[in-house]
């Protein structure tokens, strides 16, 4: 019942990116109508969600918190598709602004697929751990495309906070190569939701360290390099544990 709901509110989604993305180049009111009417779809894929989460019963809270997490990207997706598409609004074929629209529509529709996905594999309990990473995956490669964009975040933070995020990756690491050893779906989905977490967390405070007034140039394209180079190092741990 609620995948079917699911399935049916996500492809009213989809056809809502279309109209943004065609609403680009109309009318502010049809670009308005359809920012309207993709917010209406959001929140009615969010409610239809959240009650297939809860379906689940609390003996399996680290499903459900897959399944909340594959709604929450569809959202973040929204909202930059919709800035995007008020950046493109009544500007040239040729302009930047529209390939940042079409790069902001492809991840829309990516998450939306990795949401279906999700609710499919929820249903089977074999493929539940194997659908958790391979989100988890496609999410820490989204992240890292943001974290190496130019643009600058909007609050700096200390080098400690940095450090003390690096704590996180660790225990994920540790908990990752368990779930390798054990190939248990319970631990393959705890290792997913708390890779996400420890990975997005690095993230984001390596860049508002990097951009902290006291820190030069020099030690900011380290900082970046090496905030790159432990995503990409722990991505490949996570495509091992999915081979396992």
């Amino acid at each position: 019942c609620y995948r079917e709901n699911i399935l049916k509110t996500a492809k009213a989604l989809v056809e809502d990116t279309k109209l943004l993305v065609s609403g680009a180049a109309s009318s502010q009111d049809k670009l308005a109508q359809a920012a309207q009417s993709s917010a209406n779809t959001i929140t009615q894929l969010a409610e239809v969600v959240k009650l297939g989460a809860a379906s689940l019963g609390s003996d399996d809270p680290e499903t459900q918190v897959v399944l909340i997490n594959a709604i929450k990207d569809v959202a973040k997706a929204l909202s930059d598709l919709i800035g995007a598409t008020k950046g493109a609004a009544s500007k040239p074929a040729d302009d930047p602004s529209m390939y940042q629209l079409k790069g902001a529509a492809k991840v829309m529709v990516t998450n939306v697929t990795s949401l279906l996905k999700t609710v499919k594999a929820v249903e089977d309990e074999a493929t539940r751990g194997t659908r958790a990473l391979e989100a988890t995956i496609e999410y820490i490669k989204q992240e890292l495309t943001v974290f190496q964009s130019s643009e600058v975040p909007e609050k700096t933070s200390s080098p400690e906070e940095s450090i003390r995020m690096t704590k996180g990756i660790t225990m994920a690491t540790a908990k990752a190569v368990a779930a390798g050893n054990s190939c248990r779906q319970e631990d393959v989905i705890a290792t997913a939701n708390l890779s996400r977490k420890a990975v997005a967390d690095m993230l984001t405070a390596c860049k508002q360290a990097s951009f902290h007034p006291d820190v030069s140039q020099e030690v900011r394209e380290r900082a970046l390099r090496f905030g790159t180079e432990c995503t990409l190092g722990y991505l490949e741990l996570l495509e091992h544990v999915l081979l396992v």
